[in-house]
Order: C-alpha cells, then sequence, then structure tokens
C-alpha cells in the first residue's frame, strides 16, 4: 500500500494545470497546508486546446493572476515543448532521460528532488511529465467528479507505486471515490471552506452579468462536440434546462457556455426564452461559474452532469436539478466512458426536472456507482467482483443503469448472452488470473525495491 511521502515539504514542487477551477483547487489545498512548506513552488500550465495557438483562457482569466501569485514561479508548458501538442505529445523511453534534463534546464530545476502534483495520470500532459520525472514522487489532485470514476486505463506499477495522495473536493460525501483504487492510493479531502473562501478572493474584480433578483444559472457543456450526443440534442437539452428553471418560478436566466462550445447552441435557447416571456442572458465570459453562484442571487442551478452541480449544492448551498441524464446513460459509449459514474452521481442525488428529491440516498448511491465502476473496468476493480454480483442480483430495478449484453460478457447477474459474447467470460476468467498474478509478483519483487529506495 502506498504510504504519504513525508519528504514533500523538502523537495521542489511543480504542479501541473490547465484549468482555473484545477488552479483554484490547488491554491486552496496549499492554504490548508497539504504541501507543507516547500522551499520552491512551481506552477506548470499547460493549455490542451485544440489549437492553443489562439489563445490561453487560463492565463487570460482576469482571476488567474490573484491565483498564481502564491507558487515561486510560473511556467509555460506549451512553449516547452513547442511546437509540439500538450495533449497528444508522449516522450518515448529513450528520450525520457532527454526531456527530464531539458525540462530542468528550462525551467532552472538544477539537480533537485522533484514531487510532481498532476491532475490526471492517465493522458498527456501529466503522463508525459511523469513519464520525463522518472523518479518524482506523485500526488494526483481532483477538480470534479471524474475522481469517483475507476481509472480509466491500467496505470503500470512503476508509476502506480509513485503515486503517495489523492485529493479531491468533497463535493459527494459518504460515495467512495474508485480512481486508483487499484493500488489503495490514500485519500485526502480539500476542505470546503477553503475551496469557498479562494473562490471569494478571485471573483471580486469579475464583470457579472447584467441580472437583477433572484436568477437560475443554465451550464452548458460540449456534450455534442464530444460526440456524445448530436447538436439538435444537445440544443433541445439546453431548451429543457430553461423550461425546468421556469418551472420553478424564475424568470431571469443565465446560460453559462462551455468555453469549447459552438455559439450556435445558444440559437434555440434564446428563441425558447423570448417564447416564454423570460429574460436568458448569454455569459460566455472566462469567469468560474463558482463566481457567478457566489456574487449573484442564485436561487438554481440546472445543468446535466456538469461539475458545476454538485459545487453549486456543496459549497454553496444552492438547489441543484439534473437534466437530460437519463439520455446521456442511455447513448454514452463505450460502456468504460469515464463521464458514466459522473452521470451515475447526477442521476442519483439531483431531482429532475419535475422531481423535488433524488433518486437514490448516498449510501445507495455509493453502492451503484461501485457496481457501474465495477462493470466498466471489471479487470482493475476485481477484488469487488462478488459483492457487485450480490448487489446486481438485489437490485434488478437499476437494469437502466448496465446494459445485459454488458453484463453478459461479464458473466454477471442479469446479463444476456449472445454468440459473440459466449467465450468471453472464460477469456476473462484467464485474463484475471493472469493480472492477479502479476500483481502478486509486483508486491513481492517491486514492493520491497521501492520501500527500500
Amino acid at each position: 500500500m502506498n504510504q504519504p511521502n513525508p519528504d514533500i515539504a523538502s523537495r521542489t514542487q511543480l504542479f501541473e494545470v490547465s484549468t482555473l477551477f484545477g488552479l483554484a483547487t490547488l491554491v486552496a489545498a496549499l492554504d490548508q497546508g497539504l504541501f507543507g512548506d516547500s522551499p520552491r513552488r512551481v506552477l506548470v500550465t499547460s493549455n490542451n486546446v485544440d489549437n492553443p495557438e489562439v489563445g490561453d483562457a487560463l492565463r487570460e482569466s482576469p482571476s488567474f493572476a490573484a491565483l498564481a501569485g502564491r507558487f515561486h514561479q510560473v511556467v509555460s508548458y506549451n512553449e516547452a515543448i513547442a511546437p509540439l501538442h500538450p495533449r497528444q505529445w508522449m516522450p518515448s523511453e529513450t528520450e525520457q532521460p532527454l526531456w527530464e534534463r531539458f525540462l530542468r534546464l528550462t525551467w532552472g530545476l538544477g539537480d533537485e528532488p522533484v514531487h510532481l502534483v498532476t491532475q490526471s495520470i492517465q493522458a498527456p500532459p501529466a503522463k508525459a511529465l511523469v513519464a520525463a520525472f522518472a523518479q518524482a514522487s506523485i500526488d494526483i489532485y481532483a477538480d470534479g467528479l471524474m475522481t469517483w470514476s475507476p481509472t480509466r486505463n491500467r496505470v503500470v506499477s512503476e508509476i502506480g507505486l509513485r503515486i503517495d495522495r489523492v485529493l479531491h473536493l468533497d463535493l459527494v460525501p459518504g460515495v467512495e471515490p474508485l480512481v486508483l483504487s487499484e493500488y489503495a492510493v490514500p485519500r485526502q479531502r480539500i476542505d470546503t471552506d477553503r475551496m469557498r473562501t479562494v473562490l471569494r478572493q478571485i471573483d471580486a474584480d469579475v464583470t457579472l452579468p447584467p441580472v437583477e433578483g433572484p436568477c437560475a444559472i443554465l451550464l452548458g457543456q460540449y456534450l455534442s462536440a464530444l460526440r456524445l450526443i448530436s447538436t439538435e440534442q444537445e440544443q433541445q437539452l439546453h431548451v429543457e434546462m430553461l423550461e425546468a428553471a421556469v418551472g420553478r418560478g424564475l424568470r431571469s436566466v443565465v446560460f453559462k457556455p462551455h468555453p469549447s462550445a459552438p455559439v450556435a447552441l445558444t440559437e434555440r435557447l434564446l428563441h425558447r426564452g423570448r417564447e416564454l416571456g423570460v429574460e436568458v442572458i448569454v455569459y460566455a465570459e472566462p469567469v468560474l461559474a463558482e463566481a457567478l453562484y457566489d456574487r449573484l442571487d442564485v436561487r438554481l442551478v440546472v445543468g446535466c452532469f456538469s461539475t458545476g452541480l454538485m459545487t453549486a449544492r456543496a459549497l454553496f448551498g444552492i438547489a441543484a436539478v439534473r437534466v437530460g441524464t437519463e439520455l446521456l446513460l442511455r447513448v454514452l459509449k463505450p460502456y468504460a466512458n469515464g463521464n458514466r459514474v459522473p452521470l451515475a452521481i447526477v442521476d442519483s442525488l439531483l431531482p429532475g426536472p419535475d422531481s423535488t428529491t433524488p433518486s437514490r440516498t448516498v449510501a445507495e448511491t455509493n453502492e451503484l456507482v461501485e457496481a457501474v465502476g465495477f462493470v466498466m473496468q471489471p479487470e482493475l476493480l476485481a477484488p469487488r467482483r462478488e459483492r457487485v454480483a450480490a448487489w446486481l442480483t438485489s437490485h434488478p430495478e437499476l437494469a437502466r443503469f448496465f446494459p445485459a449484453v454488458r453484463l453478459g460478457e461479464l458473466g454477471l447477474p442479469g446479463g444476456r448472452m449472445t454468440a459473440r459474447t459466449a467465450l468471453t467470460p472464460t477469456l476473462r476468467r484467464a485474463a484475471r488470473r493472469a493480472y492477479a498474478l502479476e500483481r502478486r509478483l509486483e508486491a513481492r519483487f517491486i514492493g520491497p525495491l521501492r520501500g527500500g529506495s
């Protein structure tokens, strides 16, 4: 089992960040004392959009300077690896030592031991930094609901055993985060009061939308751009969000689109607002939704499965309503898509547009999340199989979360066998045995080596 590294505070700390909310999360963790009093903290910004040369939303945010001032140095990952793209590039195994020397020289790190703090271990740019700094200890910080999803891709033991902690906001108290649980990585909660304080420090100078009195915030995402649903379906989703707000008596509505969403997605929403006689303001400024929660008289937040729904509830005590989770749960592919657990959480703990109470309790949601996570990643979460199978047997009413063919592939209760999946359980049993043997060998040989280093 991984143990928190007692030397974190004495090392040069590199904090990789790509979003403003992620940066605020890191600052809250710093203010909480979770990283000690390091002699040097370096903020590594990464602009991961498709065309980063067009602009840098993080650095251009009016709130960036206030937050970046908590670090001794700010560097750009994009500039360091240009013209390579941070979301696409990975150094080869033979290149990794060369890149470490280059980054140490470029950022003036010398030969000091490094502690990496990254938002994700599973994809670049974090994965590239972890590979380049091969001797660095690692913390993972999570600013959203993906913390509760299982690890998307298997993390090799050479990296998994370097991870000291997963730091996360307690957005869903009572529900166990699954990410990196296969390595028994300790979780550490970032205090919600600290986070709220940081958010209030940075939202004082933002330009607010011209709205007076009680209002609702609608949270757009970029679901059609990710090809999760069609453009037509996403436009209709926005209309249903508006109707949910109006149905609760609110006549002033602020729509906050995702920065990556096309402008055309708002046309039908604005048309429906005019039909209903409701003022709809599209607020596309590079400002956190949480700034609006704090500065406006927000009575309701409506969205699909945005993390902003849960921050409204957990950080500001604002009512939140979900719209469209049933559709997304039905069409989301593949089953292992990391958005599935956030969808299940929001669907369970927030009321729908025609309801005033959640669908499930926290305890029921915790069990559902474990079951969904296992069906997503059965090899990584193999020790949970027996418990999940028993749960599926006793909860047939939740079949909509689990396609019968998928359950059949895994040999789980409620499954339907097909000609294609008939042999799958045998193959999976062989894979589980091989994976279990590999983990035993890792524990026997690699674990002692790490412990003695």
